[in-house]
């Protein structure tokens, strides 16, 4: 008689469910941002009953679906090229950020509706801690404005970013336009005058 080792396989079970369950709530909540649980369980293949076994409610999916986009976001920008001129690395930082925000489509404006300030804030602590470091090299530098505090600077590119995507929800903006848009936005914003 072999003995099976159940609590590691139902682990495994139920870390595949959770995967499937993210994966399927990207899809689901990007192409309709106010979908139901209902429809998360059937894209991902599973009940109801195990959504919300591992997700107790939409609020809590739509945070697990941020936090996900936001480490494949991170690991990301990690890799792109912040040398050289701090406003071409500004550029091409927003590009790729927006870039992962397209990614996920409406999820990150109905993540919006269910994630407070701190929430926010938290999840953006790594992005943020680039955007910072390259506006204290850009004043450093003399091409980014020294009036204004480095977190509030920091602070209006979140703001630009989250705004972009409201817009481009909204269709007021193109998405292949909103990287352009951003990043001129924020460039008037930090030049130094």
């Amino acid at each position: 008689m072999t003995v099976e080792n159940p609590p590691r396989a139902r682990r495994a079970d139920a870390q595949r469910n959770i995967t499937a369950i993210v994966d399927a709530a990207i899809q689901v909540f990007s192409a309709a941002p106010d979908a139901r649980m209902a429809d998360v369980a059937e894209a991902a293949g599973v009940g109801r009953v195990t959504v919300y076994a591992h997700f107790s409610s939409r609020p809590e999916l739509l945070r697990a679906v941020v936090e996900r986009a936001m480490a494949e976001g991170d690991e990301v920008l990690s890799g792109v090229d912040t040398s050289g001129d701090p406003r071409g690395a500004l550029g091409r930082l927003i590009a790729a950020s927006w870039q992962q925000i397209g990614r996920i489509g409406a999820v990150a404006t109905a993540a919006l509706d269910v994630l407070d300030d701190d929430e926010l804030r938290r999840l953006h602590e790594a992005p943020a801690a680039r955007v910072l470091a390259l506006v204290r090299r850009g004043r450093s530098e003399g091409v980014f404005r020294t009036d204004l505090p480095e977190d509030w600077l920091v602070g209006v590119l979140r703001m630009i970013m989250q705004g972009a995507s409201v817009e481009v929800g909204a269709g007021r903006l193109r998405a292949e336009d909103a990287a352009d848009t951003i990043t001129a936005t924020v460039l008037g914003a930090y030049t130094a005058r």
